[in-house]
């Protein structure tokens, strides 16, 4: 599969290297000298340096007739110019918008985005427990709600804190994708020690999203007894 990466910063680097080590075909465009740099150097491929937004750039990264075009920029218009210009130029066949106006989502699917991803913050401070108090709290909604991807910051009394993930017994459907641990991005392993500072992104389902911070709060309980 031909996977086409259009900016974005640690996000791009956490889907690149997914895609990469399931060995697909990785085209990344940045318009950041500097964090293409990083990309390039951390996941030890070519970066296109350019404005995805721009058709002669999309066309010096020979994105004809890829199978997805993943636009990541912090500005939703950047990233729906981009995937419309792939889908309607480059014949590209499937694109995803990521937008940071969630009101957008119906209207960029109008227009004829096939997926567009909103991202909603909830901070720790709205969080009543005290074990999570702290905590930053990130959550991504996928096509339409149907899987949500919650991003939880590791504070050092969490029980699960220099645990092994195999040693960890989560709720069912609820697992961990990577770790962000600074400044690099962690596929997570069943050997993979879990670290305070340490990022989780958590993929489930909506309904069991408020199972991850119920199991995060009891452990942290059990862990001050």
């Amino acid at each position: 599969m031909k996977i086409v990466v259009a900016n974005g910063t640690h996000e791009a680097d956490f889907i690149i290297k997914k895609f990469k080590a399931e060995h697909q075909q990785l085209t990344v465009i940045n318009s950041s000298k500097e964090f293409g740099e990083y990309i390039s150097n951390s996941n030890h491929i070519p970066v296109l340096f350019g404005d995805p937004t721009k058709e002669y750039t999309l066309d010096d990264a020979n994105i004809r007739d890829a199978d997805v075009l993943i636009a990541l920029s912090e500005n939703d218009i950047d990233n729906y110019v981009t995937c419309i210009t792939a889908k309607k130029l480059f014949g590209v066949k499937r694109v995803v918008c990521v937008v940071r106006n969630p009101k957008r989502v119906d209207l960029f699917k109008i227009l004829g985005i096939d997926s567009v991803i909103s991202s909603t913050y909830l901070l720790g401070e709205s969080i009543k427990s005290e074990s999570i108090l702290e905590s930053f709290i990130r959550t991504l909604s996928i096509e339409n709600d149907k899987v949500v991807i919650t991003e939880i910051q590791v504070e050092s009394d969490f029980a699960l804190a220099s645990q092994q993930v195999r040693e960890i017994h989560f709720p069912a459907n609820i697992n961990i994708s990577c770790i962000f641990r600074d400044p690099d991005v962690i596929i997570a392993k069943g050997d993979t020690t879990i670290q305070p500072g340490d990022k989780l992104l958590v993929i489930s389902t909506p309904n069991e999203q408020k199972s991850i911070l119920d199991f995060i709060q009891l452990k942290a309980k059990k862990n001050e007894e």
